[in-house]
């Protein structure tokens, strides 16, 4: 399997692309050039063609419209000191993504060739990689199911699609998000989507997260389905809190427990809590833990993180059972240093001691 490459005849003028990286916004503008490849369940993956951006085609009986069969990735490209582009984790991204298709009934994609593709629309798309710490090219790579047909079970068709988007910080790093604890819905439960990137679990979100913002608050944070007590994570975020302060602190997590999405970003910032110094953990976090650990000082800070975000500090919590806020409400110095860190790592000014930073240009 290749990337065959037919560049687009009508690129974005230069001078207005250029406007555009200067002021990305997320999800505002898109690159010239998307990758498509096709599957069939007899003949298995075609050739993928890189091709200009442009409008999909489906007949109203296709079956992703009707059953939701549908995955996605979201991962960046970043600009380098030297002026090359880098890209972060892919292969982490391409496992994920083939772990996601297998558990929607979709065919899992080589990573090498998940790999690959995205290369190529790099490549093609150099240009609209952000120039400033903190910005890059946002890819998203996505999966849907396209035998046409209206019976339920698994589609003998399927078209994966990489697009990419010049993108700013998701939140501004200088200020504390507000959070709204939901105990009237759950994102996932045990043996079902939760560990899967696909579309239906940030649909089923959206109630909440409208929610979220009647009570005045940017985000929701799920609890566990089963004893509606366990923290599990925040939006499509995952969670961090900051047990002391100082380089004697700890850095704990929800641990995965087969309903959180088992995030990138949550599983590089265990390592690079680990190479400052910090402790980490990995364990169950309930709603009491949360609030009488902040009353008591014993939380000192609070981050979400995640491919979009990076790292973003919480500061205020609210729930059925009160207002709480860690520390001054604002983003704490562990938060700050750990975001730091990772993008230094992921622009290239801080060392790579993982090898997770992979060349393109």
């Amino acid at each position: 399997m290749k990337v065959i490459i037919n560049q687009s005849s009508n690129p974005v003028k230069a001078d207005l692309r250029d406007e555009r990286v200067k002021s990305p916004g997320f999800g505002k503008y898109y690159t010239d050039h998307m990758v498509v490849a096709e599957w069939d369940e007899k003949t298995g993956w075609s050739d993928a063609q890189l091709k200009a951006y442009g409008p999909l085609t489906l007949d109203p009986a296709t079956m992703v419209f009707h059953y939701g069969q549908e995955i996605f990735e979201g991962m960046k490209a970043y600009i380098q000191p030297d002026g090359g582009i880098s890209l972060f984790r892919p292969d982490a991204n391409a496992k994920r993504f083939a772990k996601s298709a297998a558990r929607i009934a979709l065919p899992e994609m080589p990573v090498d060739f998940f790999v690959q593709t995205v290369e190529e629309l790099v490549k093609a798309d150099q240009n609209w990689v952000p120039k400033n710490v903190g910005e890059s090219l946002y890819l998203r790579p996505f999966m849907i199911a396209t035998e046409v047909g209206l019976g339920v079970r698994p589609s003998n068709k399927a078209t994966y699609v990489l697009i990419a988007t010049p993108a700013a910080a998701y939140f501004n790093a200088a200020n504390a998000v507000t959070v709204w604890i939901s105990t009237e819905y759950v994102r996932a439960a045990i043996g079902g989507t939760g560990e899967a990137k696909c579309g239906g679990n940030y649909a089923a979100s959206l109630v909440a997260q409208k929610q979220a913002a009647e009570q005045g608050c940017d985000q929701v944070v799920w609890i566990d389905a089963k004893e509606r007590k366990w923290i599990e994570e925040m939006g499509g975020m995952n969670l961090y809190f900051v047990k002391g302060k100082g380089k004697d602190a700890k850095i704990v997590t929800p641990k995965l427990t087969g309903t959180l999405l088992p995030g990138i970003t949550r599983d590089s910032i265990l390592s690079v809590a680990a190479d400052l110094g910090y402790k980490t953990e990995e364990v169950m976090i309930s709603m009491d833990d949360w609030r009488d650990g902040v009353k008591s000082g014993e939380i000192s800070e609070i981050f979400a993180c995640g491919t979009a975000a990076v790292v973003s500090a919480v500061g205020t919590a609210k729930s059925a059972q009160g207002t709480w806020v860690t520390g001054d409400g604002k983003p704490g110095p562990i938060t700050d240093q750990i975001r730091a860190t990772l993008l230094g790592i992921q622009h290239g000014t801080i060392a790579d001691k993982h090898g997770w930073n992979k060349r393109v240009i």
